[in-house]
């Protein structure tokens, strides 16, 4: 028997060195940032804090995909704006936002990739090339092995999810509407991530300022400046702007001299705000029935818009109502160059398109009088005009765009008649009947007394003498004749082959 005191060793045995322990980083997730430019009630974004690993934070500007309808400059000149402000919110939480630039088929398989990725998430987008485009992408993700998850973050209720009862697609609003209100409420808004786990990692992206999204020279976007704040805190600050005024909403909304409207296309067409948190805002804070009642109809026409797209995909350069196609559109270059620069002679429209150019957006009803006045008084195509307002529109929309000018056109769905002739006079002399729009976008007339403001050319001459107008010299005469202009119109609209 060995007793242990007598073989206590005079030298101690080394101490065994432990086995290294290789700690392996959690692999991240990747949030693919597209037109839902938040943090709150951002899905996408949602899903990712939830599940507890880091996150990468992407956006990539894809031209190639978008081709001839890239964002215009108006919508550029928002973006880095809204980029801005979302860097700033990521960044309070540690996280970075890679920016990179190229077809997002191949960019986001290279993030991926550099990164070793686990997942990847976005929120949908339903423009057709982009549907197309992401369906490719999740579907190589997949066979990789690569988790993918996308969500809803920009509408109420998605294309596939109102239906008539045979199936098929609604192709009248008051029906759709109906559809979509009888399904319910919303789902309620979520609020921001608590937390958000940075991703430690190292990945190269593009400069902001290398887009060269906002021109300098010239500068012509001072009037978006002092219109506009892009974001998600601007966002809301446009929405409790509009619940100071909005008790008056249905009955003022018309009218492009009272700021009545919500001014929130911009922010709703970038994901800064989202369509649930609209909802249930103005259901809390609109205290008026009929003001609620006709925001709501607002926010579905949007609605409608996105569905009618999604399935008529060549929305954006078909008339959906086939006659259409052999209209006997005019050449008119200097008509065009008139209406875009706010030159035609009738106030209401001038007014208009100088909003338009300043501030890049316009008041809906001059929207339809413009729109009107281009496709029927001058007799030019409706995707001229729609060229027009996706270049000069911050809150261009793909489908709002090419739905409403198919609507004015008489050519889309549920579309305005095609005898529906806009008198841009009449519209005027209800509308703005003080004159307080056109006085201030038409600053060249607002001496002229309020019964002659609309009608400059029927203004006796002592009156435009006093107010300082010389027509021809310091204001347009009406490039078109209303009477001769609609009677042409009608006579082209009725000789259309019948369906």
């Amino acid at each position: 028997m060995i007793d242990g005191h007598d073989h206590i060793p005079t030298t101690p045995d080394p101490i065994p060195t432990p086995a290294k322990t290789i700690v392996t980083a959690p692999a991240p997730i990747l949030v693919w940032f597209r037109r839902d430019l938040r943090l709150a009630d951002n899905p996408a974004l949602a899903w990712a804090a939830a599940q507890g690993p880091p996150l990468i934070a992407a956006y990539v500007l894809d031209d190639e995909t978008l081709g001839p309808w890239r964002l215009g400059a108006a919508s550029r000149w928002w973006l880095k704006g809204s980029l801005e402000r979302l860097a700033e919110s990521l960044g309070a939480h540690g996280v970075s936002l890679i920016l990179r630039r190229g077809n997002a088929s191949r960019v986001i398989p290279d993030l991926v990739k550099a990164s070793g990725a686990r997942a990847v998430v976005w929120n949908r987008c339903y423009e057709p090339a982009v549907m197309e485009r992401d369906t490719v992408i999740k579907a190589a993700f997949r066979d990789g092995g690569i988790d993918v998850h996308s969500f809803n973050a920009s509408l109420l209720h998605e294309p596939w999810t109102v239906t008539t009862k045979a199936g098929g697609s609604y192709k009248v609003y008051g029906r759709f509407r109906d559809a979509c209100l009888a399904k319910g409420e919303p789902p309620p808004p979520a609020g921001k991530p608590a937390t958000l786990t940075p991703w430690r990692g190292d990945l190269a992206g593009d400069a902001l300022v290398d887009w060269c999204l906002r021109t300098t020279s010239p500068d012509w976007a001072e009037g978006l400046r002092e219109t506009w704040s892009p974001g998600e805190d601007g966002a809301h600050e446009r929405f409790d702007d509009f619940i100071d005024v909005a008790t008056g909403y249905a009955a003022d909304r018309d009218f492009p001299g009272i700021a009545a409207t919500s001014g929130l296309s911009p922010h709703l067409h970038f994901g800064e705000i989202g369509p649930r948190q609209i909802w249930h805002a103005a259901l809390a804070r609109l205290p008026d029935d009929s003001a609620r009642r006709v925001f709501f109809n607002e926010l579905l026409w949007r609605e409608f818009a996105a569905h009618v797209l999604h399935d008529q995909p060549d929305l954006p350069e078909v008339p959906m109502n086939g006659r259409f196609a052999d209209f006997p559109w005019r050449e008119d270059g200097a008509g065009l160059a008139a209406w875009q620069r706010g030159q035609t002679g009738y106030p209401l429209v001038d007014a208009g398109m100088r909003e338009l150019w300043h501030t890049g957006i316009m008041h809906n009803r001059v929207r339809m009088v413009v729109a009107s006045f281009l496709v029927k008084h001058l007799m030019q195509p409706w995707q001229t005009g729609e060229a027009w307002f996706w270049d000069t529109l911050v809150d261009a929309d793909l489908a709002s765009n090419a739905f409403n000018w198919q609507w004015v056109a008489g050519c889309g769905a549920d579309a305005a008649p095609y005898f529906r002739i806009f008198n841009p006079v009449a519209q005027g002399q209800r509308f703005d009947a003080n004159g307080t729009y056109v006085r201030r976008w038409v600053p060249e007339l607002a001496a002229l007394p309020d019964k002659l403001l609309h009608t400059p050319w029927l203004a006796p001459a002592i009156d435009l003498a006093a107010a300082g107008v010389v027509l021809g010299k310091t204001y347009p005469h009406p490039i078109v004749d209303h009477k001769m202009a609609r009677e042409r119109a009608l006579a082209a609209f009725k000789a259309l082959p019948r369906p």
